[in-house]
């Protein structure tokens, strides 16, 4: 779209949201009329009074190439949803943001995406199946798709970053008021070449409670389905949970002990029917990503990390649970996990089941 300056500007204005600013670029056809229309003119196609004030105010006080040159000097890019690369997943929902500002890459939407959402209040028990299972799915090339807010959003950044992977953090304010703030430093480990992190608000919005539930929308709409790991009954992420139902995408559920009140979001959102997952494989079965039962004849073995070999080694002879593999190599049992579940899909060992594992015959 032409008169990009303009946009920006007419986006600014609180009040037009994505569904009245679209009817405004609609009827207007170019943002640069839509920023110059009467009152007469906006009050016709149905834009409340208050916000049409506001619009008027604005107009005085902010010159749209200046601002469109101070976003761009903040190191923010942007993609409208008139762009060709606006994320296909994300046009489809009801509601699509007209504007995305962004940091980062964002080829990595070009790929399978999964959103990964929990309490902010996680456990031990939350923080190592998340842990667990984002190995996993960054170990087959997904995005990772999460709110940067303490707990399970931040844990499934971090892992993320740490295995090398890509992850977009969906902000529920501006780039430049990055909440909660002890996540500014994760923030900048995405935007260094880990993916992005990107919000629908102008540069300078405030994080506000009541910007949240428009942001889940994005994380669930960039997202082929939405994994949920630990959740109260009245969490936040069971608003993703429902929207990405809405949007027509699969919701996964983990449980966890009946006797925790961060176990009752999940249990819930299964007998709703939420898809309940107890490994990473059963998320790659339902998303097509890999079948287990039509596995392809083992991988050679010079394709393994130095880890995947030893792993292989010590199942050589004998069925061994996690656990027991995890002590006899000193690895994390969330680390072993994803490797077991490359190496069963690349058909160099079989899941006996209970956590046990033996090398393929």
């Amino acid at each position: 779209m032409n008169n990009t300056a303009y946009l920006l500007a007419l986006h600014s204005i609180d009040g037009l949201g994505p569904i009245r600013l679209k009817a405004v670029l609609d009827y207007f056809k170019d943002p640069k009329l839509a920023w110059e229309a009467s009152r007469e003119e906006l009050l016709k196609i149905g834009i409340y009074q208050k916000t049409i004030d506001l619009l008027f105010d604005t107009r005085k006080k902010l010159d749209p190439q200046k601002y469109l040159e101070y976003i761009q000097s903040s190191g923010i890019k942007w993609i409208t949803v008139f762009d060709e690369n606006y994320p296909k997943l994300l046009s489809q929902i009801y509601d699509p943001p007209i504007v995305l500002y962004y940091k980062g890459i964002l080829n990595c939407l070009e790929k399978k995406c999964i959103a990964v959402v929990g309490t902010r209040k996680m456990t031990g028990y939350g923080k190592a199946v998340c842990e667990q299972f984002v190995k996993a799915l960054v170990n087959f090339n997904l995005t990772i798709v999460s709110g940067l807010a303490r707990g399970i959003d931040a844990a499934s950044h971090k892992t993320t970053v740490l295995e090398g992977g890509q992850t977009v953090a969906v902000l529920g304010g501006g780039l430049n008021e990055i909440y909660p703030p002890e996540n500014k430093g994760l923030a900048q480990d995405i935007i260094n070449g880990h993916g992005a992190i990107l919000s629908e608000f102008p540069p300078d919005y405030p994080s506000m409670p009541g910007n949240f539930p428009a942001r889940n929308r994005i994380i669930s709409g960039l997202s082929l389905a939405t994994l949920v790991v630990e959740a109260a009954q009245d969490s936040g992420s069971l608003i993703t949970a429902r929207l990405a139902l809405e949007q027509g995408r699969d919701v996964f559920a983990i449980p966890g002990p009946i006797t925790s009140s961060l176990s009752k979001g999940p249990i819930n959102l299964i007998k709703d029917g939420a898809i309940v997952v107890t490994e990473p494989g059963e998320i790659l079965d339902e998303l097509g990503i890999f079948n287990r039962s039509d596995r392809s004849n083992p991988t050679d073995m010079s394709n393994l990390s130095e880890d995947e070999k030893k792993v292989l080694e010590v199942l050589q002879n004998e069925s061994l649970h996690i656990d027991e593999i995890g002590r006899k190599l000193n690895f994390e049992s969330a680390k072993i996990s994803a490797m077991l579940l490359k190496m069963e899909i690349s058909g160099l060992v079989q899941n006996l089941g209970s956590g046990t594992y033996c090398a393929s015959t």
